[in-house]
């Protein structure tokens, strides 16, 4: 049984998502104590727990502190299986980060999951981001992997569903390409058209003097909650902001455009933010990127790999980038 002091470092939900993920892959129990102990609101969240269980659902793991507020895990994992799960987070927590957890023992398994929850909420990337930025280094690599947005979910309520299905894949050693194709998504929902519009004009007159053209796709809905996103990416960098009360929709596209516009001048394959969401997948499979920079969410992941012993090398270039490498 390993023991992880979930205050370590970032100390936030990803360590327990990536510690329950690692000790399905490994076969090796783990206790996570000290669980979000520096937040606000300490211990698990709806979101974290649908997590776990996600993973749980794929390899009949026993679980025991799964409740709102725990601040201790345990978590016993058995043979991978194929599984149709469903998971419904409660909330607008954030399917994304549930499918983060899930999909490292479902890509060893196979199956497929529904989630029910929030798409495009604070503290996640967007569902367009793992759809356009996340998955296609996964997919280059091997992965079989199908991602189907049913509903879009905002804060508060969320009640969003997204469906992936996953055949097993064995990926080759991960090598992010150098180039690929760039996009805008812009999202409203409950909202006047003129908003994703307004998201996605202003993101493209922000990026076409480093990306050029890039295509644009709106996607209006009536949903249960109203809200708005816009979501840039030019090969394996990607941002995305979401819309809020009383914030000018133009403002929303340039904020998307500008974090990506930062990643762009970096010589680097990788942003910040899917640095630390490969450092798993690098730590099962091999291979190497560089990123713009290390955040203390890469560190994090690199540290709780070496735990499971997956072992995660880093440093820094010449230039400033950081090449990562197992």
């Amino acid at each position: 049984m390993i023991t992880i002091d979930g205050s370590r470092l970032e100390g936030g939900g990803q360590l327990v998502r990536a510690a329950v993920a690692l000790s399905a892959l490994s076969g090796e129990g783990v206790e996570i104590h000290n669980i979000r102990a520096r937040r606000k609101n300490p211990g698990l969240r709806s979101q974290h727990i649908a997590a776990v269980k996600a993973v749980a659902g794929v390899c009949g793991a026993e679980c025991g502190g799964l409740a709102q507020g725990s601040s201790n895990v345990r978590f016993v994992p058995g043979p991978l299986r194929e599984r149709r799960l469903q998971v419904d987070v409660g909330t607008a927590g954030s399917i994304p980060l549930v499918l983060q957890a899930w999909l490292p023992a479902a890509l060893v398994a196979g199956g497929s999951i529904s989630v029910s929850g929030g798409t495009e909420v604070a503290w996640s990337p967007t569902i367009d981001y793992v759809d356009h930025v996340f998955l296609p280094v996964l997919r280059d690599a091997g992965a079989a992997v199908d991602l189907r947005i049913l509903r879009r979910g905002y804060f508060p309520r969320g009640g969003g569903l997204v469906e992936a299905a996953v055949a097993p894949s064995d990926l080759s050693p991960l090598h992010p390409a150098p180039e690929g194709p760039g996009g805008i998504i812009s999202c409203s929902s409950n909202l006047p058209a003129h908003v994703a519009e307004r998201q996605a004009d202003a993101a493209a007159k922000r990026l076409f003097s480093v990306t050029g053209e890039l295509p644009v796709t709106l996607d209006q809905r009536e949903e249960r909650e109203t809200g708005s996103s816009c979501t840039v990416w030019q090969a394996g960098k990607g941002a995305c902001a979401l819309g809020r009360r009383g914030y000018p929709a133009e403002r929303v596209g340039e904020d998307a455009a500008d974090t990506l516009l930062a990643e762009l001048t970096a010589p680097a394959l990788v942003d910040v933010h899917l640095a630390d969401q490969l450092v798993l997948y690098l730590a099962r499979y091999g291979g190497s990127f560089s990123a713009s920079s290390f955040s203390l969410h890469a560190a994090t992941m690199c540290w709780l790999c070496g735990e499971f012993g997956f072992e995660v090398a880093h440093h820094t270039t010449p230039e400033g980038t950081v090449e990562v490498r197992a």
